[in-house]
């Protein structure tokens, strides 16, 4: 749930360390104005920003799978094995890292067996958490595996813990990675599938503190190392181990885990946090500024509890050997009208491409811990990058800020300071720009930045140090309003265009960014 502001617990020197953060993407105590300074420290930079940050995650929920991804090999929807051509041609253009499922709550109801064989013999199961809706198990293990290898990503499986046992989760890490004589390295075999796919990625259980069991921490940290234990290492194949992490600003369970995990058993820690207000959540496209305002002062509450999180890590893990595994994120209202309250359709506007734009700056300023995100979820649910409806297909705003910034994937970050304007609405503020910067492997540096202010531009001049730029030239995502989205009837409402406003000289680099607007530089 939504608890209080997380600063107003801080002791104050730490709420003030914290406050005055002038690291990438957010921003120093805001000055009145409308023009900002960015300096850029182009020689600085040390930490990589993993690709990893920018996955996905895909549940068996709604029209995500069943729709979403999956046809059927009998369908009319031009398909490769069952799975949606359109689909996957969309998501390789973005470059995704990687891809979580089964779950999300599915998971820890989810038994592996009885998605593999022959269809018509694969029983059928009630998803209880998502509609009450009967699963057929169609898309199963090599469904998933298929769909992975066609969009050219790494699977992230998640373990059932809740429901499954210990037994259950080790054959299912054998039946995909190991490559000799054994039960289920036979019923692979059997299967159709000779060669393991060696999945690197596990997660051990899924919001065990909720829909996944409803444990407590000590609980959970104990069921954990028996799971993970039985996790084994098939050959060359090192098993990257991802413990079930905290709902939002509960810090008590991150320090259980760090404090009774041994961190040689776990790579990742993951944390849930949704932009939502759970008791009255709102329309995704039927709003005001007040609404507006809401939702992004929302989001920026996400830097204070990724930090406290992350206090808590380096408190206990100095040495940065357990990744922070952001790995369900992103915005939630009201289904639209008319569908199963149980899918999770929503709409995604201008409003959701700025909630995508900001989370994805500070998680790149922060990938020192952060190496793995997953925004939720990625087509026909909460914020999703895709929507389908039959044959048809439509990119949504979000998905135009994933493909702006796949050009921070594997970039080295290089650290800025930034003192932003306000954007002010009714006697309150936030900052108004948030920013971040990385350098390619080609030298070449990118800059995202956001305005979030809907009624006004703001200047920014960036100081870039350390470097001898001489061209310029970037995209822009911007909109006519701030509920402006993409429909099946109108596809292009909210799309990138070639962004002109900006001149260089003299190392400053000078940008007119307009009201609520997202713009990627390429300083070469």
């Amino acid at each position: 749930m939504y608890l209080e502001d997380p600063m107003k617990k801080l002791p104050n020197a730490f709420a003030i360390t914290l406050l005055s953060c002038c690291m990438t993407g957010w921003s120093q105590p805001a000055r009145e104005g409308l023009q900002t300074r960015i300096i850029i420290n182009a020689d600085q930079g040390q930490e990589t920003i993993s690709r990893h940050i920018y996955g996905h995650f895909s549940e068996h929920l709604g029209h995500c799978i069943y729709g979403g991804y999956w046809v059927g090999t009998d369908s009319e929807i031009p398909n490769t094995n069952g799975i949606r051509n359109d689909v996957v041609e969309a998501l390789r253009g973005i470059h995704i890292p990687n891809l979580r499922w089964p779950g999300g709550c599915f998971a820890d109801e989810y038994h592996w067996m009885d998605g593999i064989g022959p269809a018509s013999a694969r029983p059928k199961m009630v998803n209880t958490h998502w509609g009450g809706v009967t699963e057929d198990n169609s898309f199963g293990t090599h469904e998933f595996m298929d769909l992975c290898e066609q969009l050219g990503t790494e699977p992230v499986i998640c373990g059932n813990v809740g429901s499954g046992s210990v037994q259950e989760m080790s054959q299912w890490v054998e039946y995909l990675n190991f490559e000799g004589i054994s039960p289920m390295a036979d019923l692979r075999r059997v299967n159709g599938r000779e060669d393991p796919w060696g999945v690197k990625f596990w997660g051990v259980g899924n919001e065990n503190w909720g829909c996944g069991g409803n444990m407590t921490a000590e609980f959970y940290a104990d069921q954990y190392r028996r799971y993970a234990t039985f996790c084994r290492n098939y050959g060359g194949n090192r098993l990257y181990k991802i413990a079930g992490g905290a709902n939002s600003e509960d810090y008590n369970w991150t320090e259980t885990l760090m404090k009774n995990i041994p961190h040689r058993m776990m790579d990742g820690l993951s944390l849930h946090y949704y932009t939502t207000n759970w008791g009255n959540k709102g329309s995704a496209t039927q709003f005001g500024e007040e609404q507006y305002f809401e939702v992004l002062r929302r989001c920026l509450r996400i830097r204070e509890a990724l930090d406290r999180h992350i206090a808590i890590m380096e408190r206990y893990d100095p040495d940065n050997n357990v990744d922070l595994v952001f790995d369900e994120w992103g915005t939630w209202y009201d289904v639209e009208p008319g569908t199963n309250p149980g899918f999770l359709f929503q709409q995604n506007s201008m409003r959701d491409a700025l909630v995508a734009a900001l989370t994805l700056n500070y998680l790149n300023d922060r990938c020192e811990r952060i190496k793995m995100a997953n925004i939720a979820q990625t087509i026909n649910v909460l914020q999703a990058l895709i929507f389908t409806e039959g044959e048809k297909m439509v990119l949504t705003p979000t998905y135009h800020v994933y493909d702006l910034y796949k050009v921070h994937h594997d970039a080295t970050m290089l650290p800025l300071s930034l003192d932003s304007p306000d954007y002010t609405f009714s006697g309150r503020t936030l900052p108004a720009v948030s920013a971040s910067a990385s350098r390619d492997e080609h030298g070449v540096i990118h800059v995202s930045l956001v305005n979030i202010d809907p009624g006004k531009p703001i200047s920014v001049s960036l100081d870039i140090r350390g470097a001898d730029e001489k061209t310029v030239k970037g995209k822009i995502l911007e909109s006519s309003e701030m509920n402006s989205h993409n429909s099946f009837e109108n596809p292009t409402e909210v799309v990138p265009v070639d962004f002109r406003d900006v001149k260089v000289g003299k190392g400053i680099v000078e940008v007119n960014l307009p009201a609520r607007s997202v713009v990627v530089l390429e300083i070469s």
